[in-house]
């Protein structure tokens, strides 16, 4: 999932073209594409124009593209043979299985990842783009899910802490939810929070083994994140039967008497668009994990950067690859961007922000989705959805996972249409 559904970011990119003072005729070009929301303008004209005094011998030209249709227009791209496709690509990382299985991708595993300190990758970015033991998507930046709370009305309940367990998440949720307010505000096909809440007691949405995909939301371990979920919801007015943004939840909150939501920190921009009273009432923290001092698994949405097999220069594709992924300039986005570094090391870059350096304790423990280049077919009318709210609904939770889970295997099987 690209980071445009996580994240609320503002600006319009210009294209950052290659004829800049000081390029000389003999440079190479390195085409770049680069997603529109993910850095600002004034980022890519910066980098650019310092790459090329580094690089005496290139000349960048970033395209900013579209997420509608991105993925047929990167397809094509890889399968281009005419010499004008793109070096450099950034893509969602849970885009990167997909185009991984056409072939298409450069290993990156010798050239890049070493070098760039692939043992403090967040994995929620660095797992996607891996196939075989062989790296083809470099993580670039992050964002997910924090709990956004009402400073007011934690302190009317004498709460002046955030909790540190998920047991103490619910007792805390408990004390907040009275006949004039919610404690929380979570609607119930909300499926990326429970995801988090599955991987945190050792399940998954489904399960690989030697190339053949299983759903495993019938799993123990999957049951108990639902059941969790389920006792979570219940301590609010979330809808059972729709997400998170139908009605927005921001717009939600925004009322005045929802205690907490389940956001990224981005949504402080529509809470604050809608009720300017709450500025400076909005606080931030991890969602809890099972036990104290690690915090809960959290869906990770952002980008990875690959290189095309078809690229005609690969070293100048290489070097660019480098540069953005790099500590000064991956630093440089996440603080012009309020994203999470793309290394668990990096975290301190984003520690003025609270929002963003609560998404960056919850990034260290986070997970994309699975890595079947199938995955698309399953959040298209989300089977994980239809199984949530008839849980909520009163039905058996198991059985109605074994349904949901048969679903995503057919979904997932490599045969389908």
């Amino acid at each position: 999932m690209s980071l445009s559904a996580l994240a609320v970011v503002s600006g319009t990119l210009l294209t950052a073209c290659g004829a800049l003072p000081g390029g000389g005729p003999d440079r190479r070009t390195v085409t770049v594409w680069l997603m529109k929301g993910s850095a600002s303008d004034a980022f890519v004209d910066r980098f650019t124009k310092a790459f090329e005094a580094e690089h005496d011998d290139l000349r960048l030209d970033v395209r900013i593209q579209e997420w509608t249709n991105i993925g047929q227009k990167v397809t094509a791209a890889l399968k281009s043979e005419d010499g004008d496709a793109p070096d450099v690509i950034e893509v969602g990382n849970t885009q990167v299985p997909t185009y991984i299985d056409t072939d298409g991708l450069t290993d990156l595993s010798l050239e890049s990842a070493r070098d760039l300190g692939m043992d403090d990758w967040l994995p929620g970015l660095a797992e996607p783009g891996v196939d075989r033991a062989r790296q083809y998507g470099i993580p670039w930046y992050a964002a997910n899910r924090v709990v956004i709370y009402n400073k007011d009305l934690f302190a009317r309940a004498g709460i002046d802490r955030p909790p540190a367990t998920r047991d103490a998440w619910l007792d805390l949720t408990r004390r907040l939810d009275t006949g004039a307010q919610q404690g929380i505000y979570l609607a119930g096909q909300d499926w990326y929070t429970l995801s988090g809440f599955v991987w945190d007691e050792g399940g998954d949405l489904a399960d690989e083994s030697a190339g053949t995909w299983t759903g495993a939301l019938d799993s123990p371990a999957a049951l108990r994140g639902m059941a969790f979920y389920r006792q979570l919801q219940a301590l609010g007015d979330g809808p059972v039967d729709a997400d998170e943004e139908h009605p927005p939840q921001a717009e939600q909150f925004a009322r005045g008497d929802i205690a907490q939501i389940i956001s990224v920190p981005g949504a402080a921009q529509a809470i604050l668009q809608k009720n300017p009273a709450l500025k400076g009432k909005l606080g931030y923290f991890p969602i809890p994990g099972r036990t104290a001092g690690r915090a809960g698994a959290v869906f990770t949405g952002g980008s990875d950067l690959v290189v095309p097999a078809n690229t005609d220069d690969k070293a100048g594709a290489l070097e660019v690859v480098k540069a953005l992924a790099g500590e000064k300039w991956n630093t440089d986005l996440a603080r012009t961007m309020d994203y999470v570094p793309n290394k668990t090391t990096l975290a301190s870059a984003v520690a003025g922000e609270p929002g963003v350096a609560a998404m960056a304790v919850g990034a260290a423990h986070g997970k994309a989705t699975p890595a079947s280049p199938r995955w698309a077919t399953v959040e298209a009318d989300n089977p994980i959805k239809t199984y949530m709210t008839r849980v909520l609904q009163g039905a058996e939770p198991a059985p109605e996972a074994r349904k949901a889970s048969r679903e995503i295997t057919r979904r997932l099987d490599e045969r389908g249409p």
